[in-house]
This record gives C-alpha cells, structure tokens and sequence, in this order.
C-alpha cells in the first residue's frame, strides 16, 4: 500500500480468497484493505498509540443521521460524558481534500457537534477546532493529544 504521511505501525494484514483484510481494534475483526481502510486505521492508531485517544470510546463507522439520509461516520470519539469529542473524515490517498470534503464534514458535525473536526487522505490532514454552532472553526497547525484538548 501507499506510504501515507502518518505515522507507521505493526498492522495486521490477511490475505482471504485473494484479497486483502487489515485488522479494525476498535470493530475487533479484519475488514477488506482499501485505499481509504488504510488511511482509517493508521489514522486510528495515530489517534490512539500517539496521541492518547480513548479507545474504549471511540467508535467506527457509526450511524449518524443528518436530513433524513442515514449516514456513517469515520472515526467518532466521544468524550467522558460521552459527548462527541473527535470527528474524523478518511479519503483514500486519491481524493482531493477539497471543499466537498469541508463540506461533508461540517454536515456531519451539525449532527455530532463535536470539538474537534479531522480530515485526512493519509497525504494530507487537516484538523479544526469547533466553537458553537454559529462560531467559525479554528484551523490548527497539528492534531492536538487527548490531554491538550480537554483543556482547549
């Protein structure tokens, strides 16, 4: 797979019936490798292994449903009031992080409302921190650890 601009780890990988499956600690099973799969789980771990996300609350493609449509999110992690803390947005490698994807985001984020909004293609993230509803997000340079956000 591609090298992505987010740190390396010892991922699982199974080959079953010729095609890939890399293994999801947070779903606790193998799930088909794709492009955007990759960016997930490196971004999961980076959350996790290096900047001291809770695992325990975070979830993976979950359900959120925004004008009627049922949609899933990436990455969700919920705070200890279990509130929504982090949303994280995963593009494949080849998929431009352009304004559909701001868009998309912010959509979601009117549901969840969460603190902080992540966007990634594995080459390039971008994180922002949320304010209210009616407040502008404030674009950060890095991705702040759990620690630093409490108090953000």
């Amino acid at each position: 797979m591609l090298q992505l601009n987010l740190p390396t780890y010892a991922y699982r990988l199974e080959n079953r019936g010729g095609k890939l499956f890399i293994f999801d600690p947070i779903r606790k099973k193998f799930v088909q490798l794709t492009p955007e799969e990759w960016v997930r789980q490196h971004m999961l771990n980076h959350l996790m292994v290096n900047l001291g996300y809770p695992a325990a609350r975070t979830r993976v493609e979950s359900g959120l449903k925004y004008n009627e449509l049922q949609k899933r999110s990436d990455i969700l992690i919920y705070d200890q009031k279990l509130n929504p803390l982090v949303l994280v947005e995963c593009k494949a490698p080849s998929v431009a992080l352009g304004q559909n994807v701001v868009e998309q985001i912010a959509a979601y984020n009117k549901v969840c409302q969460s603190r902080l909004v992540i966007i990634s293609n594995g080459i390039q993230t971008y994180a922002g921190l949320c304010s209210g509803a009616n407040e502008p997000t404030q674009m950060l340079s890095t991705i702040p650890d759990y620690q630093q956000l409490k108090v953000m």
